[in-house]
């Protein structure tokens, strides 16, 4: 009994050890595919992020290459514009550099602001000033004086030297010279007003007074911070204008132009009325009195119907009485 014992439980034993080694064997057989498996899944995962990664990578890349080279190109274009907006001014510079051409650049630019405002009647270019031999560049023309009109002188001026070397003087932070260069403008700008007033003030031909303008709002506005402007009008009886104030001056002159010009038609309407209504009241006149001979030409063709009829009552006796007459004879 005890050996058959031993043996089942050996047999058990050797049974279990079996068991274990297979149970072990198709663990370790089951691990190693679900090992082989997860790395395979892992390698897929894997390989999906990085193909994702570098195609995003790719695309950000190429964007922000794209980007760049966008902005690089921009960057050179402006460049280039810079480089011929600055030979544009070089070249501007040196044409204004002429005295002439620089006037007359003044000049073209004063004359198409006037053109722009007002009426070829209302303003004269080159306009001749009456008791001397000067002309001034335009005039406006006002209505009064001996002649019917009286002539507003306005000049262009344009100081660019002294303007452009206060400019470069300020922009290189040299103060004590800006302080000389403006000094200069001023005086620059005085000159030009007398030169002005001495030139094309004349009343009764003109106003007592002339215009100076200043083709930029710059210049202009320096002649304002200099102090320059309440002088010249002082002194000289030069007002300064840039190209805003004298659109605003000639803006005025022309509401003027209109409320006088309203004014003369209403006065020719009202002279019109008053002669509309004298010539009703004399037709009125004439219709009464025609209305009268009419009333007395038929009295008087009443009187001589009744005449008429008397003639004819006459007549009538005197044949019957030439017919009794005859009877009697017979």
């Amino acid at each position: 009994l005890g050996q058959n014992v031993t043996g089942i439980l050996a047999e058990t034993a050797k049974s279990g050890a079996e068991n274990m080694d297979k149970l072990k064997d198709a663990v370790e057989q089951k691990l190693k595919e679900i090992s082989e498996t997860s790395e395979k899944r892992l390698d897929q995962i894997r390989k999906t992020v990085d193909e994702q990664l570098s195609d995003m990578l790719q695309k950000r890349l190429t964007g922000s290459f794209k980007q760049v080279s966008d902005q690089l190109e921009q960057v050179f274009r402006g460049m280039g514009e810079v480089k011929s907006l600055a030979t544009g001014v070089v070249d501007l510079k040196r044409v204004l550099s002429n005295v002439k051409v620089r006037g007359t650049w003044g000049e073209i630019q004063l004359g198409s602001l006037i053109s722009s405002i007002l009426s070829p009647g209302q303003y004269v270019r080159n306009a001749d000033i009456k008791g001397t031999a000067e002309r001034v560049e335009y005039a406006i023309v006002l209505p009064g004086g001996p002649d019917g009109r009286v002539l507003l002188p306005i000049d262009s001026k344009f100081p660019m030297e002294d303007y452009l070397k206060k400019e470069e003087l300020l922009d290189s932070g040299n103060k004590e010279l800006a302080k000389d260069a403006m000094r200069f403008l001023a005086k620059s700008i005085m000159a030009e007003a007398k030169r002005i007033s001495d030139k094309y003030i004349s009343p009764p031909a003109t106003t007592d007074f002339a215009v100076m303008y200043l083709p930029t709002e710059g210049l202009y506005a320096d002649a304002i911070n200099l102090r320059v402007f309440e002088a010249c009008q002082r002194d000289y009886h030069v007002t300064i204008a840039g190209p805003s104030t004298l659109s605003a001056l000639l803006n005025s002159l022309q509401m003027g132009f209109r409320t006088l010009a309203i004014e003369k038609r209403s006065g020719e309407v009202l002279k019109l009325l008053e002669s509309a209504k004298k010539a009703f009241s004399e037709f009125t006149f004439a219709i009464d009195r025609t209305k009268k001979s009419l009333a007395a030409a038929q009295n008087n063709l009443e009187e001589a119907s009744r005449k008429s009829r008397s003639i004819e009552k006459q007549l009538a006796g005197v044949e019957s009485r030439g017919a009794e007459t005859s009877a009697l004879e017979e």
